[in-house]
């Protein structure tokens, strides 16, 4: 499968060698390729180890991308992907950003409650499929579950179209996931993206980011 993963921070270092191993062809989107290898060592430093990683403008990277990751910052990744609609019409979009300014002190959840990003994206992107997934995870044991409880612990999908959902379920479980719950439309996305200040809390009382949330049932 040919998936452009679009964004090139910590998500993409996790996610770009991973689906590297698994024989999809990745090719990785920012907004400018020069102006990321001069600019990001880290990023420079992992196009090096793996030479076949292609880097391209979003707008190049998504053509001929059979799945589209958005792993862009929650309050840039609309505008970013708007301009995109029409290359994106009848794509996967997977969605694992968050709706968190984290260069800003205590900030706040924005959207919540009544909308979410994943919503928003669904607006933005009317003629695509939008899933939402992996958001409630740090980048490391979005393709690591094992290192967590043995895996034992849940990852949650939320989008309006079941066939869109069943590729992603298919991807995650070949991540090594065990438990994919499907939560339902895209609405319930503002389930999981509101978890992310139970994350953040968590992290800081048990000191890690190496956890999951799992539900029993």
């Amino acid at each position: 499968m040919r998936i452009a993963l679009l964004g090139t921070g910590a998500v993409c270092h996790a996610l770009a060698p991973e689906l590297l191993s698994l024989d999809h062809d990745v090719v990785v989107g920012t907004r400018s390729p020069r102006t990321t290898l001069e600019a990001n060592k880290a990023y420079a430093r992992l196009a090096s180890r793996y030479p076949a990683l292609e880097l391209r403008t979003f707008a190049d990277a998504v053509p001929g991308a059979d799945l589209v990751v958005n792993a862009i910052d929650g309050p840039s990744c609309v505008a970013a992907l708007t301009p995109l609609a029409p290359a994106l019409v009848g794509r996967v979009v997977v969605d694992v950003s968050s709706p968190f300014d984290w260069s800003v002190p205590d900030a706040v959840l924005d959207p919540v409650n009544t909308d979410s990003l994943g919503e928003r994206l669904q607006r933005a992107l009317p003629r695509s499929k939008v899933v939402k997934t992996l958001n409630t995870l740090s980048a490391q044991a979005m393709t690591a579950p094992a290192l967590i409880g043995d895996g034992d612990h849940t990852v949650f999908v939320s989008g309006d179209d079941a066939s869109a959902k069943a590729v992603v379920s298919e991807l995650l479980t070949s991540l090594g996931w065990k438990d994919v719950l499907d939560l339902g439309g895209i609405r319930s996305a503002r389930a999981t993206e509101m978890m992310l200040r139970m994350w953040i809390d968590t992290s800081a009382a048990v000191g890690t980011h190496m956890f999951g949330f799992k539900i029993v049932r």
